[in-house]
């Protein structure tokens, strides 16, 4: 299913065993990306969410950032985080075929079985009209869960992966 789907054209994509995030790791690259490029990272030590949250990424989960040039207000920039919310759920049903399973919390978390599976965080960078540069990180529970006391809001949705429902994809396969 997933190896009949090709890499698109336009798109750079860099995969490093471990990082400390991927948004990171795109500001240090930022000199040297051309045109849209993902980095994922296989494990990602040091992730952040949020309002600075801590995002767990245990091996084998997803941690990647879509780094893209952009001239474009910051208003207009945010509403990419609804269109990055909406081609990762089709990303999830692609993968389980299950889109009843899937539901979106606005505007950067999906959710499968009512508890969190994916996260979205955008940032971007240039001068407070416009900015040149956007990122967008992106977090899949595939296999593992976050340590439970990393999470600070109490209150936030418990966490889930796709391996709880035997949903097997690899990150790579993911991107």
């Amino acid at each position: 299913m997933l190896s009949s789907i090709k890499w698109p054209v336009g798109y750079n994509k860099i995969v490093l065993d471990e990082v400390d995030s991927t948004m990171a790791e795109a500001n240090r690259r930022k000199t040297e990306i051309l045109k849209p490029t993902w980095i994922l990272a296989k494990h990602q030590t040091s992730g952040y969410g949020r309002r600075g949250r801590v995002w767990s990424s245990p091996w084998g989960n997803f941690s990647a950032t879509l780094v893209m040039g952009v001239v474009d207000s910051p208003v207009s920039l945010a509403k990419r985080s609804f269109v990055a919310a909406l081609a990762l759920f089709d990303s999830l049903v692609q993968v389980t075929n299950r889109p009843n399973l899937f539901s979106l919390k606005w505007p950067n978390d999906v959710l499968m079985n009512k508890k969190k599976v994916a996260g979205i965080l955008l940032e971007s960078g240039g001068s407070s009209k416009n900015s040149d540069l956007l990122k967008i990180g992106i977090g899949v529970n595939l296999v593992a869960l976050p340590n439970l006391s990393q999470i600070e809001n109490k209150r936030e949705m418990l966490p889930i992966s796709l391996k709880d429902l035997s949903f097997n994809v690899s990150a790579e396969d993911f991107l």
